[in-house]
């Protein structure tokens, strides 16, 4: 019964794991360019009580008694599926369609991949714009360089191809590359990355190399969209029924340390 109370008690302890990856994907379902996470569960060691043993003829007597030990978390999964594009005001927002990633560059010169292009330009040295995303780190072009754009140019009258090629109107107003694009990366195994913050992540062996989708044939190319957001792939519903489900598991976990408390406490009185 000591055992009952150890493998509910490490059912009740997986089961909160699942209740908080839960609802921290529900707090997000507003976030641009979330991606939701799933909770995974694995077995503990069992315990061999008999083994598979012979009869006195030397027959097998294939009977054997195995307890398990409980549950453990395995792995919090990322779920990678399209979020749906929401229209933005914004002349700076961008949807990628596909399986790409845009690439922004932190403070220490680390490099992270996020699915989020809520973008803006920032005025840098000399009147130059600089594409950066909410948190002030620079967007990376094709080549992993800051995408800078020469002066003088109105940020209003930048427009981006669907392969993300930046443009400014020419005299006759009609759209002309200036030579910078904005970089889309993919991985082998993006649910390998490392999740930095909501909506950022970071390479790791898990992942594989980083794909440059501008200098590989061998990958599907995304789509940029401007004037769209990707929204978080939450589903709001699937994740209320995981709610309630992580719950009443959670119950009846409570429920067989409940349960194995009063057998003890009977074995307990039997001398009375």
């Amino acid at each position: 019964m000591v055992r009952s109370l150890w493998s509910g008690a490490t059912g009740m302890n997986a089961q909160q794991t699942n209740v908080d990856t839960i609802a921290n994907n529900l707090a997000n379902v507003n976030s641009v360019g979330y991606k939701a996470q799933v909770a995974q569960f694995k077995s503990l060691l069992y315990q061999n009580l008999q083994s598979i043993t012979t009869t006195a003829n030397g027959d097998p007597k294939p009977t054997t008694s195995q307890v398990g030990l409980g549950v453990r978390t395995s792995s919090i999964n990322q779920i990678f599926r399209q979020g749906s594009l929401l229209d933005a005001d914004s002349d700076t927002a961008f949807a990628i369609e596909g399986d790409g990633f845009f690439a922004v560059r932190g403070d220490d010169n680390q490099i992270f991949y996020t699915r989020n292009g809520d973008f803006t330009w920032a005025i840098g040295v000399g009147n130059r714009m600089t594409l950066t995303n909410a948190d002030g780190m620079p967007v990376l072009n094709t080549e992993g360089r800051a995408i800078i754009v020469p002066a003088g140019m109105v940020a209003s009258n930048l427009s981006i191809t669907e392969d993300g090629q930046i443009c400014y109107p020419d005299e006759l107003n009609n759209p002309q590359p200036i030579g910078e694009q904005i970089g889309t990366f993919q991985f082998n195994n993006p649910s390998g990355l490392r999740r930095v913050g909501d909506t950022l992540f970071e390479v790791t062996d898990a992942s594989g190399r980083v794909i440059n989708e501008a200098t590989n044939d061998d990958v599907d190319r995304s789509r940029i969209i401007q004037g769209y957001l990707e929204g978080s792939n939450v589903q709001v519903a699937n994740e209320m029924v995981n709610l309630i489900v992580a719950q009443r598991a959670y119950e009846m976990n409570s429920k067989s340390i409940t349960t194995s408390d009063s057998m003890l406490e009977v074995a307990n009185n039997l001398k009375r």
